[in-house]
């Protein structure tokens, strides 16, 4: 397994447990139509934990643009290997997106409202205000970045012990996840990663969807562009601090 094929895979873990709990709790007719926020917010974190748990020892599961450009500032990772990380990041998420739809197909064509459509597959502003909603999603991803930022690895002990959690060392990222959908995601939806929202977006717009409403271009560039803005300030935050 390469690192590209491992931000492939592990993102689209990711998405199509990610999305699959928002195309559960929003479409008719499923057994979880109408759960709520937290099991939103139970099965995104769920989801970052699974898609980090296969991607992690080959590719250290990124899945997501603004953790690899946030790393890469920080003189974490190399800038080299940022685009390909990217390339597979968005090719999971499609890939992610596909099969949720295709999952959740009959319940698509029982749900009416093309806003809760959409709503599957990419973000949108609970109350639409440009400079708030940037804001969130900065805050949201500086969150994230900044704690990945201190992470540490397992320990290895004089006589080669490795003193650590193994697999459940993906547990962090997920409960951060789940902090920022808690606390901070009901605003704009936490996408706090631009290849979970624009690779679905751009599936939503190409998939032939009854009745699919808006693809809500006009606000798409918020959760590209505040992600990677607040990896940013993350990354020099870490780096100032040190």
């Amino acid at each position: 397994m390469t690192p590209f094929i491992a931000e492939i895979i592990g993102t689209f873990l990711l998405i199509l447990l990610g999305c699959g709990v928002c195309a559960n709790v929003a479409l008719q007719k499923t057994f979880a139509s109408g759960s709520g926020w937290m099991v939103i917010t139970t099965g995104w974190a769920l989801a970052v934990y699974t898609g980090v748990v296969v991607a992690g020892p080959y590719s250290g599961a990124h899945l997501n643009p603004a953790v690899s450009i946030g790393l890469a500032l920080a003189g974490e990772f190399s800038l080299y290997d940022v685009p390909h990380y990217i390339l597979g990041q968005f090719i999971g998420a499609m890939l992610g997106a596909s099969m949720v739809w295709l999952l959740h197909k009959d319940h698509f064509e029982q749900t009416e409202n093309g806003e809760v459509k959409r709503g599957v597959f990419c973000t949108s502003p609970a109350i639409k205000n440009g400079p708030l909603n940037i804001l969130a999603e900065v805050m949201g991803t500086f969150v994230l970045v900044f704690a990945v930022l201190y992470f540490t690895d397992a320990v290895v002990t004089d006589n080669n012990t490795i003193i650590g959690l193994g697999s459940l060392g993906a547990l962090p990222v997920a409960f951060i996840v789940w902090a920022i959908g808690l606390s901070l995601g009901g605003t704009t939806g936490y996408a706090i990663n631009p290849a979970r929202d624009l690779g679905p977006r751009i599936v939503h717009a190409l998939l032939p969807i009854k009745n699919k409403g808006s693809h809500g271009w006009g606000y798409s560039w918020v959760p590209v562009v505040g992600p990677i803005l607040g990896a940013a300030l993350a990354a020099f935050m870490a780096t100032a601090l040190q």
